[in-house]
């Protein structure tokens, strides 16, 4: 089977670059046999930085480049000239990528917008160069600093999806084919368990030329957070996502169940997933009729918006979308209401 693209975790190495030595040199000239010291200073080691790249969906451009070294600084040389710079290394990551210490776990960084840049190691700095220890009583220092040392730690890079929207569903319940219907993404789609097996992202149009990420990320089944089915490695990719949207088959048989399995897992996995906003959609409703899609409200889960739906029918698209985007932009809603309830009662 070809290797996967999508590549979510790395781990690399990464060091920062050494401060070039001083200079412990004297002026010489034709008629100046023994001048005073003129050793130049050495040149700053390079740093390590990291940058943020919102055209980057992936960490697979660094699978193959587990070493990131920045430039050593130079010497420096006679008539105190300070030694060249070493030269700075970036690392570009995607948006949404976490950065943690390989040895000892800790969190280092978050790196979340476009442009935004980590120094992630410091260059060593520069010795002084001889110029430095001349004194009164030492008229001709013989020795200058050597340069600091360069830093170097492993890091582990994950990288969690970040997005508007992320489908929660069993495998087949039809999460790819909506994205696949809604967005210009083309997802594998079959008609088996765990078609998908690497997180998918589309840009749904909505009305007036607005638009919201949509994320699909491999089915959850029970046990997904103790490592069952493709467990713990894509249910990082929910927590940043600003709305989860479940999805089960019409043809369930209990769906309030569906649901509380799913929620179990994300509560396991963590719990503060639990304040995340949710929409339910019942797909695959083309198997229903009219009296059937009347489900007793009992059986749905309490207090969340949900529509039916069938991606391959074309039904309750657009019925979807507009609860998405109240639902995203709630606090938006609230307050226009609030200036129209306000109007109302300064007319009457």
């Amino acid at each position: 089977m070809a290797e996967s693209n999508f590549v979510d975790y790395v781990k690399i190495y990464c060091s920062s670059g050494k401060g070039g030595r001083g200079s412990s040199h004297f002026r010489r000239a034709k008629y100046i046999p023994k001048g005073g010291p003129d050793g130049g200073d050495g040149g700053r080691g390079g740093d390590v930085y990291l940058k943020g790249n919102r055209n980057l969906w992936t960490l697979l451009h660094l699978r193959y480049e587990r070493h990131v070294i920045a430039e050593s600084g130079d010497p420096g040389t006679a008539k105190g000239s300070t030694g060249k710079s070493g030269e700075d290394k970036y690392i570009e990551v995607p948006c949404g990528t976490v950065v943690y210490d390989a040895d000892t776990g800790d969190f280092i960084c978050d790196v979340t917008e476009d442009g935004q840049i980590v120094r992630l190691l410091k260059g060593g700095k520069g010795g002084w160069g001889n110029i430095h220890f001349k004194t009164s009583t030492t008229q001709a220092p013989r020795y200058a600093q050597p340069g600091e040392p360069s830093e170097e730690r492993n890091v582990i890079l994950q990288l969690k999806l970040l997005a508007d929207v992320g489908l929660v569903g069993f495998p087949n319940a039809g999460k790819s084919t909506l994205l696949s219907v809604v967005t210009s993404a083309k997802p594998k789609i079959a008609n088996y368990p765990f078609t998908t097996l690497e997180p998918n992202l589309g840009i749904v149009k909505y009305r007036e030329n607005r638009s919201f990420i949509m994320a699909d990320i491999p089915g959850i089944i029970e046990g997904a957070s103790e490592g069952k089915g493709l467990g713990l490695r894509f249910l990082r990719h929910i927590e940043r996502n600003s709305l989860l949207l479940f999805m089960i088959p019409a043809d369930s048989e209990d769906i309030g169940k569906e649901y509380k399995i799913l929620d179990n897992e994300l509560k396991k996995y963590n719990p503060d997933l639990a304040d995340k906003t949710r929409v339910l959609a019942i797909t695959k409703c083309d198997l229903l009729d009219a009296e059937q899609q009347k489900i007793p409200a009992k059986k749905l889960p309490k207090k969340i918006p949900y529509v039916f739906i069938s991606s391959v029918a074309q039904m309750g698209l657009d019925e979807l979308k507009d609860i998405l985007w109240r639902e995203l932009n709630r606090e938006t809603f609230q307050d226009k209401d609030k200036i129209v309830r306000k109007n109302m009662e300064i007319n009457q």
